[in-house]
Formats: C-alpha cells, sequence, structure tokens
C-alpha cells in the first residue's frame, strides 16, 4: 500500500473518534447551556408565561436536536471499527437513555404540561386549580433534565 493511501486510512480513522466526540459536545453542551443557562434566564428576565412560552420553544428545538445528534451518534458508533464492540455497546447504550430521556420530556411531559397552561387560561397555572399537577410534571421533567446531562457528561468522558 502506497504512503498517500495509508495517510488516508489513518486520518479518517482519526476523524471518527473526533465526530463522536464533536456531536455528543454539541448535545451535551446544548442541554447544559438551555437548562442551566437560557431557562433560570428566561424566568429571571421574563413574566411567567413569556418565560414559559420562551422554554417551551427552546425544549422543543432541544428535543429534536437530542434526536438527530443521537441518531448521528449512533451511526458513528455502528461504523467505528476503532472501538472495542464491548466498549462501542456500552456507548450506544449511554446514547439510548439519552434520548430517552429526551422522548420522555418532548413526547409525554412538554405536551401534558402545555395542555394544562391552555386550560388555566389567561390567568396562569400558577392561579389555576391545574397547578399542583403542572408542578409535579415540570418536576419530573427537571428530573430527566437532569438525568440526561448526567449522562452526557458520563457520554462525553467515555468517548475520550
Amino acid at each position: 500500500m502506497d504512503s498517500s493511501a495509508q495517510g488516508f486510512g489513518a486520518g479518517r480513522a482519526g476523524r471518527l473518534p473526533a465526530a463522536r466526540l464533536l456531536v455528543a459536545a454539541l448535545w451535551t453542551g446544548s442541554l447544559w447551556a438551555l437548562g442551566y443557562i437560557a431557562a433560570p434566564a428566561a424566568f429571571k428576565v421574563l413574566g411567567s408565561g413569556q418565560a414559559g412560552d420562551l422554554v417551551a420553544v427552546l425544549l422543543t428545538r432541544q428535543a429534536w436536536l437530542s434526536i438527530v445528534c443521537a441518531v448521528v451518534l449512533l451511526v458513528l458508533l455502528q461504523v467505528s471499527k476503532d472501538l472495542a464492540p464491548v466498549r462501542r455497546r456500552f456507548l450506544g447504550w449511554l446514547v439510548v437513555a439519552m434520548l430517552a430521556c429526551a422522548l420522555v420530556i418532548f413526547v409525554g411531559l412538554q405536551p401534558g404540561m402545555a395542555h394544562l397552561r391552555v386550560l388555566a387560561g389567561e390567568a396562569g397555572v400558577r392561579a389555576s386549580p391545574y397547578w399542583t399537577q403542572f408542578a409535579v410534571m415540570h418536576g419530573v421533567s427537571q428530573l430527566f433534565h437532569i438525568a440526561q446531562s448526567l449522562l452526557g457528561a458520563w457520554l462525553l468522558v467515555r468517548l475520550r
């Protein structure tokens, strides 16, 4: 094999770990930025209703980003021959667990909370009989976000 072919192969093999790490960093970093910087800032600056609307839009975008990053990472892991099969499976399970957290929030909790906000009307959910149910769903959503964030940190460490 000539040196140019070896150089291409070595470069390609080096790109897969970098690509995996980049996608995982984008995903995990966006979780941290939204959950621990943007959402609290929105509620500090805006009224509760406006902040809730803004964060709901951001969470929807975050969910789609999570889905895309999970699919890309799973494909990258599948084609990564530089990883031992056991390690590749473990990393795949971390990605699936993160995706599951995102889907619980996006498909299960967000629509329910949005429905409660609509039922509450203009007075807002805090002033409605739905407040307790909303607060419980919100708390569960936060727990899944924390879990997803911690799984993301674990994924980043294990990808190194």
